[in-house]
């Protein structure tokens, strides 16, 4: 599938059905949601052109109604979010609704249901928040979010996101590219992959103390150091418009479009370039399940279901809305070359 860049749009392919779907996007985020009345207890495309000034007018997605949580953001954090410009990546896909996005949620920290992280969540304090840098780079030490975050522009970016559970969502992140961040602290050549830690507090975090929990706290995630540079890999702050609900990883996680929604590490606090491929979270909890990689593939299924298709969120029983599984998601054309040459069967 394509994804196009400002620069690869030619004038005949900006057509009036372009701007319906991109009035549909902004539509989607401003009218209330009918769909809520559906809340995803019972939920069971195509590649579009970037935005520019000769494309359709696109404004940012922004929630109309109350905040999807009570925790008190920065007001560094709200200004850079309020900031953000429209992206350079947009998956020409309806919107998800903000309902969904935001209380149809893993993060194991917050609890195993769906709608744990948004009930248990609600209070999670982010301010103040630091980073910790260390391994194969000119600048290690503690970072404040802040120090990372605000010499970026932050922009906002419409990604599919696949889970491996095979439901899906899509979803306008804001953010800034990981590369934005990872390349001012100077990595080195023996920086072969990057190592991610979400925060572990138990006190704040019920999921965690949950005595018979099979994780292995904190939560580890990896990339290999080009897919990490990747002009896709996205550093998220917030979605719809305002800052990153606990729920969805606040105040900062990754979103990586091609890979199943689990590498999308949340709540970050530790980023580590280390020369050997790191073990994470599921590979160490089910390796036979959940490869390093987990590139979205509709080719290889998981030992529990098949991965050919999914179940594209709103979805309910009696209409599962269900569509084909694309290959990387739909962003083959972006990185099929990284994994040229691999067995993507056995290195899944």
């Amino acid at each position: 599938m394509l994804i196009k860049r400002p620069a690869d749009i030619r004038p005949s392919e900006i057509t009036p059905e372009t701007v319906w779907r991109s009035r549909r996007r902004f539509l989607a985020g401003t009218a209330g949601m009918a769909a809520a009345s559906m809340l995803p207890g019972l939920a069971s495309g195509d590649a579009g052109a970037s935005g520019s000034e000769e494309g359709p007018v696109r404004a940012i997605l922004r929630h109309a109604g109350k905040p999807s949580h009570r925790s008190r953001p920065a007001a560094w954090h709200q200004a850079k979010v309020e900031g953000a410009v429209p992206g350079s990546w947009y998956a020409d896909d309806e919107v998800t609704p903000y309902d969904y996005v935001t209380q149809y949620n893993n993060f194991y920290e917050f609890g195993t249901g769906k709608g744990d992280p948004y009930s248990n969540a609600q209070d999670f304090q982010t301010d103040p928040w630091s980073v910790e840098v260390a391994g194969h780079a000119e600048k290690t030490g503690k970072f404040a979010l802040e120090d990372l975050i605000k010499p970026h522009q932050l922009e906002e970016r419409i990604y599919r996101f696949r889970c491996v559970e095979a439901w899906s969502m899509v979803v306008p992140w804001i953010g800034v590219p990981l590369a934005s961040i990872l390349k001012p602290l100077g990595p080195t050549s023996k920086a072969r992959y990057v190592r991610m830690e979400t925060l572990h507090d138990p006190r704040r975090m019920p999921g965690q103390r949950g005595f018979f929990s099979s994780i292995d706290w904190p939560y580890v995630e990896g990339l290999r150091m080009d897919e990490a540079m990747h002009d896709l890999t996205f550093v998220a702050l917030g979605v719809y418009g305002e800052t990153m609900p606990p729920q969805n990883g606040a105040p900062l996680r990754l979103v990586v479009p091609w890979k199943y929604g689990f590498k999308s590490i949340k709540s970050i606090v530790r980023i580590e370039f280390v020369e050997r491929q790191p073990k994470t979270t599921w590979e160490l909890t089910n390796a036979r399940e959940y490869g390093f990689y987990s590139n979205v593939n509709p080719e290889v299924d998981h030992p529990r279901w098949s991965q050919a298709s999914e179940r594209r969120l709103p979805s309910t029983l009696f209409e599962p809305n269900r569509i084909d599984t694309l290959k990387f998601n739909g962003y083959g054309d972006q990185v099929a070359s990284l994994y040229a040459g691999m067995d993507l069967r056995r290195q899944f």
